[in-house]
């Protein structure tokens, strides 16, 4: 179903971002089950009903979190999903990045232009400073659209995130409010 431009937090000219809703459960955990493939080993996306209204709970109602979905505007389609987890806020001003594509959507641009929405979202009305993008060195399309965006690679963190039942190597990438 295609959602009102109302709905949107910022447009881009093919997708517009908007906060996750509990009725968004339906379309958001089929495309999930469509992308298995896509997604595995990197990343895990709640794909029943039950997992999708604890994610996106948490997701609306934190305030150290927000959640963002990439809608083509178009259809209104769910393309794929931008979180920013762990906002910390004082002096730091921070948050760090995960996402998703969903199968029907990639290697279309859609992600970036997307992503490019969440960080300027997140640099203006949310008033972060700071944003990360923790990457595993082999999911070359996640830090390819890192890179791509801007983010500069600062370090590497072996066995930094619990991952798939193993902990896993990440690559960190970041971006501030005043690179250019």
């Amino acid at each position: 179903m295609p959602h009102t431009a109302s709905r949107y937090l910022a447009e881009g000219p093919r997708v517009a971002i908007r906060p996750f809703t509990l009725a968004d459960g339906p379309e958001f955990t089929a495309r999930a089950r469509e992308s298995k493939d896509l997604h595995r080993p990197w990343l895990f996306p709640p794909d029943g009903d039950e997992a999708y209204a604890e994610y996106a709970g948490r997701l609306i109602e934190a305030e150290d979190r927000a959640g963002f979905l990439v809608c083509e505007k178009d259809s209104g389609a769910i393309a794929g999903f931008i979180n920013i987890n762990n906002i910390v806020r004082g002096g730091f001003q921070s948050g760090a990045l995960g996402y998703g594509v969903f199968a029907h959507a990639a290697g279309r641009g859609l992600m970036r232009e997307g992503l490019d929405l969440v960080i300027g979202y997140a640099f203006g009305p949310l008033g972060l400073h700071r944003l990360e993008i923790n990457a595993q060195p082999g999911n070359t399309a996640s830090i390819a659209l890192a890179r791509g965006a801007g983010f500069r690679r600062e370090g590497f963190s072996p066995a930094m995130l619990y991952v798939d039942g193993a902990w896993r190597d990440h690559e960190r990438w970041a971006l501030t409010a005043e690179t250019p």
